[in-house]
């Protein structure tokens, strides 16, 4: 499962950008996950959990927001959906794309640190 692999890199790289903001612990890591990244959007929720334990994000709970592939088409001069398996061929005027604008995306959008204690 490759997604462990993933999920210690998320919290390894969450901690660093944390400590930079000068925060202790993080409440919550939002992730950019494309529909065509190659990663399970479950199996890296359980992956972070197990991972999270004893670091900074012990905590911490992760979001993901999973990203449609999307590929252009230049004849129509619009994009549409890829899906899954995907298939690069416009809907519209049935011409092959390979121009994929979005669905690889695999990023940290946003960290939330925990509230200090009161």
């Amino acid at each position: 499962m490759h997604e462990l692999s993933i999920a210690t890199a998320i919290i390894e790289r969450a901690g660093e950008l944390a400590r930079a903001d000068g925060t202790e612990a993080v409440s919550a890591v939002t992730v950019r996950v494309g529909e065509l990244a190659g990663v399970v959007p479950d199996a890296l929720g359980f992956a972070f959990e197990v991972a999270r334990d004893g670091t900074a994000l012990a905590g911490a709970r992760l979001v993901v927001e999973q990203v449609p592939a999307q590929a252009w088409c230049a004849p129509c001069a619009e994009e549409f959906p890829v899906g899954m398996p995907p298939f690069f061929w416009c809907p519209r005027c049935d011409q092959p794309s390979s121009d994929l604008r979005s669905g690889r995306e695999l990023q940290i959008a946003g960290i939330e640190p925990s509230p200090a204690p009161a």
